[in-house]
């Protein structure tokens, strides 16, 4: 038996603890916020915290969640709907287009804003170097994560 909590609920899971964190949140908590991307953590669709720290949910097992936190997408806005300054930034900075990474990038910039509030480009390309987006949305991404840090304002349109 696994006790974590996710999402700020604790839960016990009655999983194989060899399982991966990405397949417990998915199939066995009905979370699906969080993506498959390569199975192989490298593209980082499916990065989550574990106690605040961003891993890759598909190669980490749900054995090193035992007495720890698990943060999804789904638990990255306030308990009062309220979005995450990011989730908002990334809306009016129009990040996504196929949208299957974002979830991904969200946690990775999350933690990011978290240690660094107003990181440099440098520091932004370091933390998102993991995350991989095939529709290529890179400028805007880091245009999101410079307004959440209220560095400059978010744009909207097709630049980055």
């Amino acid at each position: 038996m696994i006790q974590t909590t996710v999402n700020g609920q604790p839960r016990q899971l009655d999983v194989d603890p060899a399982t991966p964190i990405l397949w417990v949140v998915r199939e066995t908590l009905g979370m699906t916020g969080t993506k498959f991307g390569c199975g192989i953590a490298q593209c980082g669709a499916c990065t989550v915290h574990l106690d605040g720290q961003p891993v890759r949910s598909c190669s980490t097992p749900v054995s090193e969640a035992d007495g720890k936190a698990i943060t999804t997408i789904e638990g990255l806005a306030g308990g009062d709907g309220k979005l995450h300054p990011l989730q908002q930034a990334w809306i009016d900075a129009q990040v996504p287009q196929c949208g299957y990474c974002q979830s991904g990038q969200l946690m990775s910039a999350a933690a990011l804003l978290r240690d660094t509030p107003r990181p440099s480009d440098d520091q932004i390309d370091a933390a998102m170097a993991g995350n991989i987006c095939r529709c290529g949305t890179y400028g805007r991404i880091r245009k999101a994560i410079k307004a959440a840090a209220g560095i400059e304002p978010a744009t909207t349109g097709a630049e980055g």
